[in-house]
C-alpha cells in the first residue's frame, strides 16, 4: 500500500484506544486496509479515519448494533441517492428516539423537583360541571390495551360530528383503568344530535348531567398526569369529597390542536358521588 498506518498510528490520529479498534474489526464495523497474513497486524488508510470516528460518535450514542451494520452498508454503497438517503434515514430515526428519551428524562425531572418541593401544589377547585350533550363511544378496555382503542373511537366521533363546530373532546374513564390496567371507559365529543345517517354504530347520543368535581388544569404533555391526578384526589380526600369511581378528563388543547406538547392543556375532573358536598354560589 501506497499509505498505511499500523494500529499504533491510526489510534493516536483517532483517539480511539487499541483495543477499539480491534473490537470494531471482530465486530465487522471497520475492517482494516491491511492485515499481514504472517504477523496479524493490523494497517489502516489515512481514509478510514472519518468511518472510524462516525462508528465511534453512534455508538456513544447507543446505536444498537444492527442498525449500525446497515448504516454502515448503506453508506458503502456510495454517494448515489439510494445509500445515502439510506444510512441518513436510519440515523435520523435514531435521533428522534434518542430526542424523546430525553424529553421524558427532563420531564421526569422536572416533575421530581416539584415532588420534591414542600411548598410546589397544584391549584385545585370545587367545581359543577355544566350538563352536555355529545356523540360518545362506551367501551371496555382490556388489559394492556394500548391507546389504540381512543384513537379509534375518536375516528368514529369525527366522521359523526363532520364539520359541526364542537367543543373540546373529553373522556370519562373509571379508576380501574389506572389501578388494574382494565376499565370502562367513555369518549365523547360534544355536539349537537341527531346523529347523521351512515354514522358508525358505535356511536350514540349522551347526556352528560351536571355533575359535581375536584377539578384542575393540566399543563404540558400527559407524562407527570399523574400528579395532577393526585393533587385532586387528594383534595376530595381531605375535604371528605366520596368519589363517584370516574374521572373525567376534557382535552383542551392537544394532540389536535398542535404538535407542540407544552402547550397542551388538560382540564382532569375528579367526579364526586352525589350526595357529596357542593361548592359554595
Amino acid at each position: 500500500m501506497a499509505e498505511r498506518l499500523t494500529i499504533g498510528e491510526f489510534s493516536r490520529i483517532t483517539h480511539l484506544s487499541i483495543r477499539a479498534l480491534r473490537r470494531y474489526h471482530e465486530q465487522g464495523l471497520l475492517v482494516p486496509a491491511e492485515v499481514d497474513p504472517a504477523t496479524g497486524y493490523r494497517y489502516y488508510a489515512p481514509a478510514q479515519a472519518r468511518p472510524a470516528l462516525t462508528i465511534r460518535r453512534l455508538r456513544e450514542l447507543d446505536l444498537p448494533l444492527p442498525d449500525l451494520r446497515r448504516f454502515l452498508e448503506a453508506e458503502s454503497a456510495g454517494e448515489g441517492a439510494t445509500g445515502h438517503g439510506a444510512a441518513q434515514q436510519i440515523v435520523a430515526a435514531h435521533l428522534r428516539r434518542l430526542e424523546d428519551r430525553l424529553g421524558r428524562t427532563q420531564r421526569a425531572v422536572q416533575a421530581l423537583r416539584e415532588l420534591l418541593d414542600p411548598q410546589a401544589q397544584r391549584a385545585v377547585s370545587l367545581e359543577v360541571l355544566p350538563p352536555q350533550r355529545v356523540f360518545a363511544v362506551s367501551l371496555d378496555v382490556p388489559p394492556g390495551a394500548e391507546l389504540s382503542w381512543y384513537d379509534a373511537a375518536m375516528r368514529d366521533l369525527d366522521a359523526a360530528a363532520g364539520r359541526r363546530p364542537v367543543l373540546p373532546p373529553g373522556g370519562r374513564y373509571e379508576h380501574t383503568i389506572f389501578t388494574e390496567g382494565q376499565g370502562r371507559a367513555t369518549v365523547y365529543l360534544p355536539a349537537e344530535p341527531p346523529l347523521p345517517p351512515g354514522a358508525s354504530d358505535a356511536v350514540r347520543e349522551l347526556h352528560l348531567p351536571q355533575r359535581t368535581a375536584a377539578v384542575a388544569t393540566h399543563c404540558g404533555p400527559h407524562d407527570d398526569l399523574d400528579l395532577t391526578y393526585a393533587a385532586v384526589g387528594t383534595f376530595a380526600a381531605r375535604n371528605g369529597l366520596r368519589s363517584a369511581d370516574l374521572v373525567e378528563e376534557v382535552y383542551l388543547v392537544g394532540p389536535r390542536d398542535t404538535d407542540q406538547p407544552d402547550r397542551w392543556r388538560t382540564l382532569v375532573a375528579w367526579l364526586l358521588a352525589s350526595d357529596s358536598a357542593q361548592p359554595s354560589a
